[in-house]
């Protein structure tokens, strides 16, 4: 079941770790922001060059994967780390414990099973352009499947390595592409709830 936060709620979990002569206090804390619905989206591309760019304010969704035309689609999402959207802040010098995405998956097609690689992929807040397409990952996590038994469900996708190397670099958004894993036989398409609150991809950090 999803964790039900209020949005922007921090959690402080203190620990104290006992030692000689003293203690040491570790404090953990957690927060939860929503993804910026006005600046995900999703662009679709159909060779030879030919570009379909599509914001989530307007259709409340997101979408990657091969559909049965053979138009690819990428799917992206922005998690402002500054509280700008209402969310939390993690702070610049924040030692990341976790972090993990839930997205609420509206469809499955084409496939039972999407191999899917999501990638740290820095993108304009002002809009998605044709070159945001294929731009280079600063880093991708290990690829996991989508399945057809998703649907309609939410699904966590841990992205600590992402958060980690998001903080190193200093970035003041987490944003991430999700696309298909082009392996052998690879197929299908995943649309992902970008709607009202309760199903909007929704970000919590861990750290310290």
């Amino acid at each position: 079941m999803r964790k039900i936060w209020i949005l922007g709620l921090v959690g402080v979990l203190a620990l104290v770790l006992a030692g000689c002569g003293g203690g040491n206090d570790t404090t953990t804390v957690f927060i939860q922001t929503y993804s910026d619905q006005p600046v995900d989206g999703d662009i679709g591309f159909t060779s030879p060059d030919t570009y379909f760019i599509s914001q989530a304010d307007v259709t409340k969704n997101v979408l990657y994967g091969i559909d049965s035309g053979g138009t690819e689609y990428r799917a992206f999402l922005d998690f402002p780390l500054d509280g700008s959207s209402g969310g939390g802040v993690v702070p610049l010098n924040a030692q990341i414990v976790s972090a993990d995405i839930e997205v609420f998956v509206d469809n499955v097609s084409i496939s039972s099973t999407v191999p899917t690689l999501l990638g740290l992929t820095p993108f304009p807040v002002t809009g998605l352009t044709s070159t945001d397409f294929d731009s280079a990952s600063l880093l991708t996590r290990t690829p996991f499947d989508v399945f057809g038994s998703d649907m309609n469900h939410f699904l966590r996708i841990d992205v600590t390595s992402l958060m980690v190397e998001a903080q190193r670099l200093g970035l003041r958004d987490l944003q991430l592409r999700f696309l298909l894993d082009l392996v052998p036989g690879a197929s299908g398409l995943v649309q992902l709830n970008d709607g009202v609150a309760g199903k909007a991809p929704l970000l919590t950090v861990e750290y310290r």
